[in-house]
C-alpha cells in the first residue's frame, strides 16, 4: 500500500499468490480447528525497543504455527517489513507471510472500522494461518487497540485477544519514563497532561507498560546487573500484573510461555494476581498498581459490585459519596469468591470490562479463599478511597 493512501481505504492483503476465486464455505463437517477462534497477540513497544527483531525471531522459530502478520507501521517501511518470512510448520523452507499494512500506519489514529476491516479481510484467508501477530508503531497506545479484538461483537466469533506483549529498551526505558514526552507527543499524551496539570507527565512508555500482559526487557546485555534490577523494579511498580522477562536480541526461548498462547484474557487465576501486591507505588509517581482485598461477596452483592465498576470506569468517579482525587484506570483484573460456591472473574481495559461467573470451591471462613482481590493499574489508583468506596457500595463494614 502506498504511503499516501487514503485513511478511509480498506487495507488489502499482500498475498503470495493472486486468487480471484471465492473462499470455500465452512461446512458442518469441516475440521474443528478450522472453525475454532484464531488468537491474536499485540506486540508493542517504544521506538527501537526491538519489535521487528522479535517478529523475525518468532517467525523463524520452530513452534509449529502458521502465523499471519499485521504490520501497523508507517508506509515508508512497509516494503522492508515485507521481506520477513515464516517457516511452515511442516517444512524447513520459508514462505511469504500474509501482510495487512494499515493506511497511514497507525491503527490507534485510524477509524475503528478501518482497523476491523483489516482483520475481517485477513480472516477471509482463514485456514492458511492459525495465529495473528499485530506489531504496532512505537507511538501506539495499546489501550486503544485491545478492545477492538477483545470484546468486539463483529470479530469475537472468529478471533480472540491472546495478550499484549510490550518490549522496552533496558538502556533507555528509565530515561523515557522520567523525561516526559520527549520529541514525540501522542494525542493520548496531551489528553493525559490536560487531565491534571499538577500530575506528572504520562509518557507513551507508561501507557505501553501499564497495558502489558508480558513485558520483555530487551537489550539486557547493554546494562549492568544493578541497572537491570532498577528497570525490573520500576516496571513492576507500574504494572504489578505483567510477567517480566529479560532478553537479548529479542530472543525468547519459551515462546509458548511468554508470547504465544498465553491466554491472558481467559480465566483469572490466583497465580495471575500473586505479584500485584508487591509493587512499590512510590517508584513511579505517574502510574502504579494497587490491590484491594475484601471479603467474599454474597450473591445479592454481585449487582452492587457491577455498579461500582460501571461508575468507576464509565463515569470516572467513585460511588458512595467518597472523596477522591482524579484517577485513570488502564487495566484491572479480579477474582472474587461468592459465598454460594461461585467465583466472579473480572477483566478490564480502560472503560471496557468483562465480568463472568464460574463454579468455585467451597469457601472456608477465615482462610485466604474467603478473600476477594481486585487489582487496578493506572493513575491515582493507590488512594484509600477506592477501597472505601467499594466497601460502602457493597455495604461491607470492616
Amino acid at each position: 500500500m502506498d504511503a499516501d493512501s487514503s485513511d478511509d481505504e480498506v487495507p488489502t492483503l499482500i498475498h503470495p499468490e493472486d486468487d480471484d476465486s471465492a473462499p470455500d464455505l465452512i461446512s458442518a463437517t469441516d475440521d474443528e480447528n478450522t472453525r475454532s477462534k484464531v488468537p491474536i497477540t499485540i506486540i508493542t513497544g517504544y521506538l527501537g525497543a526491538g519489535k521487528t527483531t522479535l517478529l523475525n525471531y518468532i517467525l523463524t522459530e520452530q513452534h509449529g504455527k502458521k502465523i499471519a502478520v499485521i504490520l501497523n507501521d508507517f508506509g515508508d517501511t512497509i516494503d522492508i517489513e515485507k521481506q520477513l518470512t515464516v517457516s511452515d510448520a511442516n517444512t524447513t523452507s520459508a514462505s511469504p507471510i500474509p501482510f495487512v499494512p494499515l493506511a497511514n500506519g497507525c491503527i490507534c489514529c485510524s477509524v475503528k472500522d478501518v482497523g476491523v476491516a483489516a482483520i475481517e479481510n485477513l480472516m477471509e484467508q482463514r485456514g492458511g494461518f492459525d495465529y495473528i501477530l499485530l506489531e504496532t508503531t512505537g507511538l501506539a497506545d495499546p489501550g486503544n487497540i485491545a478492545p477492538l479484538f477483545w470484546l468486539d461483537d463483529g470479530l469475537g466469533s472468529s478471533i480472540f485477544l491472546d495478550g499484549i506483549v510490550t518490549l522496552v529498551d533496558a538502556k533507555n526505558v528509565l530515561k523515557s519514563l522520567d523525561e516526559g514526552y520527549g520529541d514525540e507527543k501522542t494525542e493520548e499524551d496531551s489528553e493525559a497532561h490536560d487531565h491534571d496539570e499538577n500530575s506528572p507527565l504520562l509518557t507513551t512508555a507508561h501507557l505501553q507498560i501499564s497495558h502489558a500482559d508480558v513485558v520483555l526487557i530487551n537489550k539486557a546485555d547493554l546494562v549492568s546487573e544493578e541497572e537491570l534490577g532498577s528497570v525490573v523494579e520500576r516496571i513492576r511498580s507500574i504494572n504489578g500484573l505483567a510477567r517480566i522477562k529479560t532478553t537479548t536480541n529479542s530472543q525468547v526461548p519459551q515462546l509458548e510461555d511468554f508470547i504465544l498462547d498465553i491466554h491472558a484474557y481467559d480465566e483469572v487465576k490466583d497465580a495471575d494476581l500473586k505479584f500485584s501486591s508487591k509493587g512499590h507505588s512510590h517508584l513511579d509517581p505517574t502510574i502504579s498498581t494497587a490491590t484491594i482485598i475484601f471479603p467474599s461477596l454474597a450473591p445479592v452483592q454481585v449487582a452492587k459490585f457491577d455498579e461500582f465498576l460501571r461508575t468507576m470506569l464509565w463515569e470516572d468517579r467513585l460511588p458512595g459519596n467518597v472523596s477522591h482525587t482524579n484517577f485513570e484506570i488502564h487495566r484491572l483484573k479480579g477474582r472474587i469468591p461468592i459465598t454460594d460456591g461461585r467465583v466472579l472473574l473480572v477483566q478490564g481495559v480502560r472503560n471496557v470490562y468483562d465480568m463472568n461467573e464460574t463454579k468455585g470451591t467451597a469457601i472456608s471462613k477465615g482462610t485466604d479463599q474467603d478473600e476477594a482481590k481486585l487489582v487496578l493499574i493506572g493513575r491515582g489508583v493507590d488512594q484509600e478511597a477506592f477501597r472505601n468506596s467499594l466497601l460502602a457500595t457493597l455495604a461491607i463494614h470492616c
